[in-house]
């Protein structure tokens, strides 16, 4: 069994494609195939059901799936632990949301990749940044070092998260929308809106609609979005009033296209960036480095201060 080989079974595992685990691994779809029918002969067990073009883990491949990560990591572990230089390299594996790839992390990207050219930076993309279910498995079985998350402080058992970042949140329209003239708005303003939300999930958004349910209330129309950005176009048209981070629509609020309405709670209407890693899980060097870099270029004036369940 080969380390080689792993690696190609992780990323078939991964992707549940042998295709799209050659492009990620810069192999010909030919070696992927050969290098897992190999490890299935060794171990003489099937490790991929492949239904025509569908394809899915066995029973055999999800046990070793979880080996599989750990052996890698020693791998890496052992490669630090006797390098001469100590130089950080190799590979780390970040699992942010939309709003951290496009708002936060861009920065924390450039930075490091001037400081450490030979680190290989993997995104791992999730729908919301919100702390759920997914992120912990991912931290959990090592398919991602460090998850940034837009929530509420995180107390987890097994995980460590460090605040970065208060994000306000903000209630926003066009400026022509009749809200907008509006000296204070509550929920009972409300109800009879359209409102811009992101995907179920979504750490802001269950804030905002908490804060209506309180006062028994529930929306009567209710859009729903994947992405941020089709939220902010669709209030610039004038089509609802939208909830968002400041830090994504701070440009449209400069320029004029949106305006903050005056919403009641704005004061406590806030979540926080964080980096939330495994509290028993090796942080490569790489993995370190990339952790002080978004400290550095997040939170350059304070000092860290974790938070270990």
């Amino acid at each position: 069994m080969e380390l080689r080989q792993l690696r190609t079974f992780r990323a078939v595992a991964e992707n549940l494609s042998f295709t799209r685990a050659a492009v990620e691994l810069g192999y010909v779809q030919s070696s992927v195939t050969v290098q897992v029918q190999s490890l299935e002969k060794e171990l003489g067990v099937p490790l991929f059901d492949r239904i025509g073009r569908r394809v899915t883990l066995t029973d055999a491949g999800r046990r070793l799936l979880g080996y599989t990560g750990r052996m890698l990591e020693l791998e890496e572990e052992t490669r630090a632990a006797v390098s001469a230089d100590g130089e950080p390299a190799g590979t780390v594996t970040i699992s942010a949301a939309e709003t951290h790839c496009t708002y936060r992390l861009p920065r924390v990207l450039g930075r490091f990749r001037g400081l450490y050219p030979q680190v290989r930076v993997l995104i791992r993309p999730v729908p919301v940044g919100t702390f759920c279910g997914d992120t912990v498995r991912d931290l959990d079985e090592g398919k991602a070092d460090i998850a940034f998350v837009l929530d509420e402080p995180v107390r987890s058992k097994g995980l460590i998260s460090e605040p970065l970042v208060e994000e306000p949140v903000w209630v926003l329209a066009s400026p022509d929308y009749p809200l907008a003239h509006s000296p204070l708005v509550r929920p009972a303003d409300l109800v009879d809106e359209t409102l811009l939300l992101t995907a179920s999930g979504c750490s802001y958004r269950a804030m905002f609609l908490d804060t209506l349910a309180r006062d028994g209330l529930h929306p009567r129309t209710l859009l729903e979005f994947s992405g941020v950005e089709a939220i902010k176009q669709c209030a610039i048209a004038g089509m609802g009033v939208a909830v968002l981070p400041a830090a994504v629509v701070a440009k449209e609020v400069e320029e004029g296209s949106l305006k903050t309405l005056d919403w009641f709670a704005k004061e406590n209407f806030k979540v926080v960036t964080q980096m939330v890693w495994h509290k028993s899980r090796w942080l490569s060097p790489a993995a370190e480095a990339f952790g002080d870099v978004a400290r550095e270029m997040l939170r350059p004036d304070e000092k860290p201060s974790s938070v270990v369940v």
